[in-house]
C-alpha cells in the first residue's frame, strides 16, 4: 500500500509516516518511480509506535524497545527493552514531581495576590486634595 492508504488506515498523516521512517521507526520499499510502499504489516507497527508516543517515548527510545517486538525470544532485547521503559517512567515520574513542585510555587503567588487584591478592595479611597 502507498503511503496515503496507510495514512488513512492508521490516522496518521503522511508527514508523520516519512518521519518514522527517518528515524528507522518504520521501513517500505520503493516503486520505480521512488513512491513509498508499505506491507499490511506495517499497520500494526504504526499503531504500537503511536502507543509508544503516547507513553511519552521518544523516537529514540522507541527505536530501541521496537526490536523486542520483532524478536521477542531474545531475552537481552527483552531485557533491553524494559530498562528503556523503566527509564522512561521514572523520567515521566521526575517531570510530574517538578510539575507539582512548581504548581505550588505560583498558587502561593496566586495566594499573595488573592491577598492583595482583598486588601485594595477594603482599602479607603483616597482623600483629593485642592490644588
Amino acid at each position: 500500500m502507498r503511503i496515503g492508504e496507510l495514512s488513512k488506515r492508521t490516522g496518521v498523516s503522511p508527514r508523520s509516516l516519512r518521519y518514522y521512517e527517518a528515524q528507522g521507526l518504520l521501513s517500505s520499499s520503493r516503486s520505480d518511480a521512488g513512491q513509498r510502499h508499505y506491507s499490511d504489516a506495517e499497520v500494526q507497527r504504526v499503531s504500537l509506535i503511536r502507543q509508544l508516543f503516547d507513553a511519552g517515548m521518544s523516537s529514540r527510545v522507541i527505536a530501541t524497545v521496537l526490536p523486542c517486538v520483532e524478536t521477542p525470544g531474545d531475552s537481552g532485547v527483552v531485557e533491553l527493552a524494559f530498562a528503556m521503559m523503566t527509564r522512561e517512567r521514572d523520567r515521566i515520574d521526575a517531570d510530574i514531581a517538578h510539575l507539582i513542585e512548581t504548581r505550588d510555587a505560583l498558587d502561593v503567588l496566586i495566594r499573595a495576590n488573592s491577598q492583595h487584591q482583598a486588601e485594595l478592595s477594603t482599602a479607603p479611597e483616597p482623600v483629593a486634595r485642592p490644588a
